[in-house]
């Protein structure tokens, strides 16, 4: 059997959503004869029938059926090689909207993206801080192209791949009894009063679950939004903050603080990619997902 050329194909496909061969004809700029005479030979080729002829129409057979799903996604794939080559023959553009979570902003994603900024200088790339569980459903929605976020919660039906890591630490002023020990665990730090960060609920979350597995609860003295206030809470000795090593190891020397990363498992906290339908991608949010992992394996 001969491969369908695309003209066949695309001329099948407007005669299976039109279910009328003079309405696709019409459609598609042609005489009737001349689709008739295609979709017969189509036919011939694969030696089975993929339409059924009616007096006020056409009716598809399941071998059309598949042959018309495999059409769709034969000339999509056509039309996507074909504007990626001319997206590179123009110089990549476009514009990539990316959902991440606050410590993936706060670490290491606008390093990331300036990366690919410079290979890319005509593709813009936006994000917005959020929290994890609207990270994973505003790819869902299609409000964002990629999402970037801890993989605490259920990706559902999204593809991932891994990015990075960080790792939870408990941030002491330099009097505090712990902040001589070389290695503490959470355990040891729910006896004390915590700041909540707020923005950060789904830590809070955590932490709290691990809390009651104790057979404990947590103490909190002050709120606060972001992790600058909180380490600031620290330096002034009024309570302990759990945040991420890396965010508090840039203020650990000027607010003079303790930093030490907890020695529990489910610490060290794995980041991921996360898009709705990989190949579905445009090609600037397609390399900048292949930047994001190339940059992760540094």
């Amino acid at each position: 059997m001969r491969h369908f050329d695309p003209v066949s194909l695309r001329l099948f496909i407007a005669v299976c959503e039109e279910r009328n061969i003079a309405s696709a004809a019409q459609r598609e700029a042609i005489v009737p004869s001349a689709v008739s005479k295609r979709i017969s030979q189509m036919e011939e080729e694969s030696g089975t029938q993929l339409l059924e002829r009616g007096r006020r129409g056409v009716s598809v057979t399941p071998a059309g059926e598949a042959l018309w799903r495999y059409a769709r996604e034969s000339l999509a794939l056509l039309d996507r090689m074909q504007a990626e080559l001319g997206a590179f023959a123009d110089g990549v553009q476009g514009h990539v909207r990316v959902f991440a979570s606050m410590s993936a902003v706060a670490q290491f994603l606008p390093e990331d993206v300036a990366v690919f900024a410079r290979k890319y200088e005509k593709v813009r790339v936006s994000f917005e801080e959020r929290e994890i569980w609207e990270v994973v459903r505003g790819v869902e929605e299609g409000r964002a192209d990629i999402g970037v976020c801890w993989d605490a919660v259920d990706h559902r039906r999204l593809k991932t791949f891994p990015y990075r890591q960080d790792h939870l630490a408990v941030v002491l002023h330099p009097k505090h009894p712990l902040a001589n020990r070389r290695s503490v665990s959470f355990e040891d730090t729910i006896d004390f009063e915590h700041v909540d960060i707020v923005a950060r609920s789904i830590m809070k979350a955590t932490q709290q679950g691990h809390a009651a597995a104790a057979g404990k609860r947590m103490r909190y003295r002050i709120q606060v939004s972001t992790v600058d206030a909180a380490c600031r809470i620290v330096a002034a000795n009024l309570a302990v903050a759990i945040v991420p090593r890396e965010e508090a190891q840039a203020l650990q020397k000027q607010l003079g603080l303790t930093v030490i990363p907890l020695s529990n498992a489910w610490a060290r906290r794995r980041f991921v990619i996360s898009v709705r339908d990989e190949k579905a991608l445009s090609v600037p949010a397609r390399l900048l997902v292949e930047s994001f992992r190339k940059s992760s394996k540094k």
